[in-house]
């Protein structure tokens, strides 16, 4: 099964960013894929994290192409703001590509609030047709947002 999945690093590990956005996010190319999850693993922190500032949660974007204008998944949002309490748990998007969705994806803009700082990694794992995950709790996670 696994040699069937498609791995992304889409941000890779950045500790203790502090007031500003996360460097290096970049985008999966969900060519040939039927699901992509994405797992936001969020450390200790004593900083909001939000995307394109620390009043939205992060969200899933997409664009026909790389370098074009990205617009917002319908519904591929966590339901909140990463807190500032840095509860050291992995999160995740689970977005059904089967569903009218663009070929590139990213994570918006994952920024940082002021104080000491927070520890963050995204990660996405593509899924063909008959490899598709079942449930948060399955997964191991605190919580999966599917769209």
């Amino acid at each position: 099964m696994l040699k069937a999945l498609k791995f992304f690093q889409l941000l890779p590990t950045e500790k203790f960013k502090n007031n500003g956005a996360f460097g290096g996010n970049t985008y999966a190319d969900t060519l040939g894929l039927s699901a992509i999850l994405f797992l936001i693993d969020y450390g200790t922190s004593d900083v909001i994290v939000g995307s394109g500032g620390t009043s939205l949660p992060l969200f899933i974007e997409e664009c026909d192409t790389t370098g074009g204008s990205y617009t917002a998944v319908d519904d591929a949002e966590l339901a909140a703001v990463l807190a500032a309490n840095g509860d050291s748990k992995m999160r995740a998007i689970f977005i059904d590509l089967t569903k009218t969705h663009k070929r590139y994806m990213q994570v918006n803009t994952p920024t940082a609030g002021s104080g000491t700082g927070a520890n963050l990694d995204i990660k996405a794992i593509g899924f063909p047709s008959d490899q598709m995950p079942k449930s948060a709790a399955e997964m191991g996670l605190a919580e999966l947002v599917e769209a």
